[in-house]
């Protein structure tokens, strides 16, 4: 299986194009596995850059069939995406505790 990946700290940048062919840039917040697939995390970058509480984030499966090749695509089903959903939500978890312990062993 393979380890997750977050990306918090190089801010990865993919550009989706969207149906109408407008394009949006993406920051990547983790790459990860859930059930033996690996699925991404987006967030569009003017909502990074907005720095709000509920900003939207983008949930897609992930593969990279080649060196430098990726692959996006849509989560279809709603049972899929809960179980998708829950295992980001348990990794931001992870990483605000993480932070948490930070600040406290840094003495803030």
């Amino acid at each position: 299986m393979a380890e997750d990946r977050n990306l918090e700290e190089s801010r990865d940048i993919i550009t989706l194009t969207l149906e109408d062919d407008s394009e949006v840039e993406c920051v990547v917040l983790s790459i990860f596995p859930v059930e033996e697939k690996e699925y991404i995390a987006l967030m569009p970058a003017e909502e990074l850059e907005k720095e709000e509480e509920n900003s939207e984030v983008l949930l897609y499966r992930f593969s990279e069939p080649a060196e430098g090749e990726v692959e996006l695509d849509n989560i279809e089903t709603d049972e899929e995406y809960e179980i998708v959903a829950e295992a980001f939500s348990q990794i931001l978890d992870e990483m605000e505790a993480d932070t948490e312990f930070e600040d406290f062993e840094a003495g803030e």
